[in-house]
């Protein structure tokens, strides 16, 4: 009698495929691997011969496995730099396949207790880089700013250097932490902290509303406010692939951009594509 294929329950890096073909790896973004791992984990329950692992470690690591080839899928939350794709097409000859797979209001996280209303974009930024260094002089109480930042392999840290520090540098005071979580959870924990993420990572902080300059009014990231570009730090999250992708790639990308896995996106707290 043919013995029965077993298949180890739980982990999705443990499960066994019910073909030959090769597990499908994401590695990448530490903000999309929550919703990495609920789209592996709904698409794997209706297809239960695909395999699919989910590892973070921040955009960089991902485009960094993409280029020598140790991932399927890179997960990034921010666009690879012409750098990055010589560097694949160096190796690969392709400058690699980019899909916008959901979009994400970039938060600025306070403590529950802090009092600040609102910030400008300028404020943020003279925040970060140590031109701002006390609550009381955006309003509010008589204490010393204490900033949490991403590593700098991370692609928040990068689009938030870009898009908000307009390239330049941090303060030396900003204390790197290796995943939003972790700023989360900083920022939760100290009531002069001040940090920035993604969305869907918001649990015992708030969100401070923030406005393009002084005369504009102030938005949180929701839905409405990305989708109309009222919140002025919005971005795209992607899925990057070495070539235009086949077999069960395609179909686990194309149920991701589909309506099924946009669905999935804002019950994770991001917001979809469509």
């Amino acid at each position: 009698m043919r013995p029965m294929r077993s298949i180890t329950a739980g982990l999705l890096a443990l499960a066994v495929p019910l073909n030959a073909a090769a597990t499908i790896t994401i590695k990448g973004s530490d903000t999309l691997v929550i919703l990495n791992q609920k789209w592996a984990e709904a698409y794997r329950a209706k297809n239960p011969g695909v395999s699919i692992q989910v590892t973070g470690g921040g955009s960089g690591t991902g485009i960094a496995a993409l280029i020598n080839g140790s991932t399927d899928i890179c997960a990034a939350s921010r666009p690879m730099s012409r750098k990055e794709k010589l560097s694949l097409r160096d190796r690969f000859n392709t400058l690699g396949v980019e899909i916008p797979v959901a979009r994400d209001g970039l938060a600025v996280y306070l403590n529950d207790s802090n009092p600040v209303k609102e910030l400008t974009l300028r404020q943020v930024e003279q925040i970060y880089r140590g031109k701002i260094a006390n609550w009381k002089d955006v309003g509010g109480e008589d204490a010393k700013i204490i900033l949490y930042s991403r590593e700098n392999n991370s692609g928040t840290y990068v689009y938030f250097k870009d898009n908000v520090l307009q390239g330049r540098d941090f303060s030396p005071m900003a204390q790197s932490l290796p995943g939003t979580a972790a700023v989360v959870n900083a920022v939760v924990k100290d009531k002069r902290g001040i940090g920035y993420g993604g969305a869907a990572y918001a649990k015992g902080i708030k969100f401070c509303p923030i406005k393009k300059t002084d005369g504009d009014a102030a938005y949180e990231p929701t839905l409405e406010h990305v989708k109309s570009g009222k919140y002025p730090i919005s971005r795209d999250l992607y899925f990057y692939v070495r070539s235009k992708p086949s077999g069960d790639i395609k179909s686990f990308i194309g149920w991701v951009t589909g309506p099924e896995g946009q669905e999935l996106v804002g019950q994770v707290g991001y917001f979809p594509i469509r």
